[in-house]
């Protein structure tokens, strides 16, 4: 049977493949320019590359449409752009998965998910694009559970994190407009993450109330091991109007963030992650550290996904740091 030789093979990522034949792949070939042998994603450290003609092989294998090949290639370039890809981050004990942001219309033609449940399943292009960078990972780098990948424990859905950016419904530019692109572009914009967490705050009474329960989230100790770290936030719609209607943008949203979110000195070494010893000086039990290093996109960047039945968003913690670059669907 296909399917158990796939899966003796050790190709599979643990769920059923679609075989991958000659037709198959040209099939999805076709829908890109690009040279089947241009190399589009690296492994420095390991000397190990994927061509496009190896990405469209294993998005044949992770059920995509040949239609999604230029959205996953350029996930590829958008990925690429990141320090942390390039270096250790697939090996990391993190076990950091990337997530994938796409905006323009290419988010309705191709059916990508921008609302209700859209870090959930049931949508083909969120569930299947980031699948076949992990089915690439996998069997182009060799990076496999046991042997080169070393996540301690990993994270829920390393392999399936693709949404859509609710344009209609967000108040403000989408976030390709923060990653250097003009408006209404086919973008794609990607970075790895390390874990998401829930900010249920429906009950407020003023955005200010709101902003403090984002600050208190991100300043969590467990997370911070560095002296600062990136997060993203997957913004419900209902909250980032709030914030829109009180007159706020967000860069206003990031630059109270990077003010307020933070620990004591004494509070950090509480829980066995005083900074004083990144820093020269005595220790001060008063000095506060912000966990951003500035008001930054790279630093935070803010995207607007979700539906209105809740004011429910989702603060995502960026593996070291964004590029803070978007790129064009090629």
């Amino acid at each position: 049977m296909v399917t158990e030789y796939l899966y003796d093979q050790g190709w599979s990522d643990g769920l059923p493949l679609v075989p991958a034949t000659e037709e198959s792949v040209k099939t999805f070939l076709a829908h890109t320019d690009r040279d089947p042998d241009e190399i589009v994603a690296r492994l420095p450290q390991l000397g190990r590359t994927a061509t496009v003609r190896d990405v469209a092989t294993h998005a044949v294998m992770a059920g995509c449409r040949p239609e999604y090949l230029p959205l996953v290639l350029t996930a590829w370039d958008a990925l690429s752009a990141e320090p942390s890809v390039l270096g250790g981050g697939w090996q990391s004990t993190s076990g950091p998965a990337p997530l994938v942001i796409v905006n323009g219309p290419i988010r309705s033609g191709l059916g990508i998910n921008s609302r209700g449940g859209v870090l959930g399943p049931g949508f083909r292009p969120n569930a299947t694009v980031p699948r076949a960078l992990g089915l690439t990972v996998r069997n182009s780098f060799g990076i496999v559970p046991h042997k080169l990948e070393q996540a301690t424990q990993g994270i829920p859905g390393r392999w399936t994190i693709c949404i859509g950016e609710d344009e209609e419904n967000s108040p403000w530019e989408p976030l390709s407009v923060d990653g250097g692109l003009r408006p209404g572009a086919d973008a794609v914009s990607a970075m790895l993450v390390r874990t998401c967490e829930f900010v249920d705050n429906r009950h407020f009474a003023d955005p200010i109330e709101v902003l403090r329960d984002f600050a208190d989230t991100i300043q969590r100790a467990g997370p911070w091991i560095f002296r600062h770290s990136s997060v993203a936030i997957v913004l419900n719609p209902e909250h980032a109007q709030l914030f829109a209607d009180a007159g706020l943008d967000k860069q206003d949203v990031r630059e109270w963030i990077a003010t307020h979110a933070g620990k004591t000195e004494a509070e950090l070494a509480a829980v066995g992650k005083g900074l004083s010893h990144l820093a020269e000086g005595p220790f001060e039990p008063d000095h506060f550290h912000p966990v951003l290093a500035d008001a930054s996109p790279a630093s935070l960047p803010i995207v607007v996904a979700g539906s209105r039945n809740a004011a429910m968003s989702m603060v995502v913690r960026i593996f070291s740091t964004w590029s803070g670059r978007s790129f064009p669907l090629r």
